[in-house]
């Protein structure tokens, strides 16, 4: 089976949050069960530097304006990447979405487009050694793809390939004003309700829900939840519609790149059964940020996009009640201005107790994740969630809210979950100040009881969140839109 997945941006060579991991992490898992697949993304700097044998393919023609099809090598993989090499789109340092002051680029809608529909000639002989039979998009940015694969169908009368859309967040989605219709190259009757049309705009996730012929999303929660008018971003009514080809898949942790007992980037490695190495990050940890050497509270991390979805606003509103208790606070990320604000000051306010580093650092990530006792994830909501996969992992035992993937991967540690040996973190049901506070005084609770501490940290650590076992229900869904 011939397999193509079409994403934005691949963990080791672009990564912005948790899709660059899945779609560094599932070609891999693919190929290992026998799927030929390969991959498609924009030439960004980042990702054409690190891709030193990239090529022209011979005889792909049809993109105009100077724009080349190049393939190489995912590097760890093996897996063939192709590069569609465009400067004046692509040649862009940085944030592969936005400029230096946050502002989406104003042709993102041309850039990303070029995308969707380089997926689709793919499917159609743009690369005469290969062709896919299943065109795998990634998110909004890959929205297009599926619309290009109908487009093409109605023109010719033959069917190119199936397709599949995955939806990572769908509260991006891809939107652009009604005059970009001209530039897209697609039918003028795919501009309606029942297709690219959303409230007067033109919406690339939308196209991907409405012409794919099957739909996933990354935990079976979040599948559930979109089709309700609280998480469905205004999409829940084509979403229900689509009820019968939409599934949930969850998330997995690639174990080449997190894994404690291997971990180049951490201090000192360690597994359930021997914990000592964690201590010696944790106070690694410590002694990076200034934070004082002290073992007897807890020490939480965070690393994520600071915005109010992830729940920033309980971190900040808690934070007094975790200072006054004794605890640490670690904190990684970039995001809304004024949060960024408040955690930096109050890491000036309490040097010592709170510190926090703006920005993103792969390699600090890591020692985050191994060195804190508790990983704080209590999103508003979260599609899944890869920092409680790792979080569990490492045995830094999560905290977060029952929503999405997050409600599908962590157990909390009540007594009766306790009681049977079910527990591995802490969670909360409301997203307010209230039910978040009564988690983090369960986790002050338990961090006291050494013993049952370790059996939890155990027990997370012994969780099986593997992508062979995601890549076997993606391949079930390959060959149902084949068929």
């Amino acid at each position: 089976m011939r397999v193509l997945q079409v994403c934005a941006e691949i963990f080791p060579l672009l990564k912005t949050g948790g899709l660059a991991d899945v779609c560094g992490a599932l070609p891999g898992a693919l190929a290992k069960r026998g799927c030929d697949v390969r991959v498609l993304v924009p030439a960004f700097p980042a990702i054409l530097r690190g891709v030193p044998d990239a090529k022209p393919i011979a005889g792909a023609a049809g993109l105009g304006d100077g724009t080349r099809l190049l393939c190489g090598t995912l590097p760890g993989t093996g897996v063939p990447l192709y590069l569609i090499d465009a400067p004046a789109l692509y040649a862009r340092e940085g944030n592969p979405y936005a400029d230096e002051a946050g502002q989406p680029y104003a042709d993102n809608h041309r850039r990303f487009a070029l995308l969707g529909r380089v997926g689709a000639l793919l499917a159609d002989g743009l690369d005469p050694a290969w062709s896919a039979q299943v065109v795998h998009g990634h998110d909004w940015h890959a929205g297009l793809a599926p619309a290009y694969l109908r487009a093409a169908q109605l023109h010719t009368g033959r069917r190119l390939a199936g397709s599949v859309h995955t939806v990572h967040n769908l509260a991006f989605q891809g939107t652009f004003g009604l005059e970009v219709l001209g530039e897209l190259g697609l039918p003028a009757d795919f501009y309606q309700t029942h297709g690219l049309e959303f409230h007067g705009q033109v919406s690339f996730m939308k196209a991907g829900l409405h012409y794919a012929d099957h739909i996933t999303t990354v935990s079976p929660t979040y599948a559930r939840e979109i089709q309700g008018e609280e998480q469905g971003c205004g999409l829940d009514g084509v979403l229900r519609a689509r009820s019968g080809e939409l599934s949930g898949i969850l998330n997995a942790v690639d174990d080449a790149v997190w894994n404690p007992v291997t971990d180049a980037l951490i201090p000192a490695r360690y597994d359930g059964r021997k914990l000592a190495g964690k201590g010696l990050c944790r106070l690694a940890l410590q002694n990076s940020f200034g934070l004082g050497p002290q073992t007897d509270r807890p020490l939480f991390g965070v690393v994520s996009r600071l915005t109010e979805q992830k729940g920033f606003n309980l971190i900040l509103e808690g934070l007094p009640e975790l200072l006054e208790r004794g605890g640490q606070l670690v904190v990684l990320g970039t995001g809304e201005p004024a949060l960024v604000a408040a955690l930096v000051h109050a890491a000036k306010t309490h040097p010592g107790a709170v510190a926090v580093k703006v920005g993103y650092d792969e390699d600090l990530a890591h020692s985050i994740v191994a060195g804190v006792d508790v990983m704080m994830v209590p999103s508003r909501f979260e599609p899944c969630g890869l920092t409680q996969l790792y979080g569990l992992k490492y045995g830094s035992l999560p905290l977060v809210r029952k929503v999405g993937g997050l409600a599908d991967t962590v157990v909390d540690s009540s007594l009766e979950n306790l009681d049977d040996g079910s527990a591995t973190g802490f969670v909360f049901d409301r997203f307010d100040a209230r039910d978040y506070g009564a988690a983090l005084r369960r986790a002050f609770a338990l961090f006291k009881r050494k013993g049952e501490w370790q059996e939890v940290q155990r027990r997370a650590m012994a969780q099986a969140f593997d992508w062979d076992a995601a890549a076997a229900q993606y391949l079930a869904q390959y060959e149902r839109v084949m068929a």
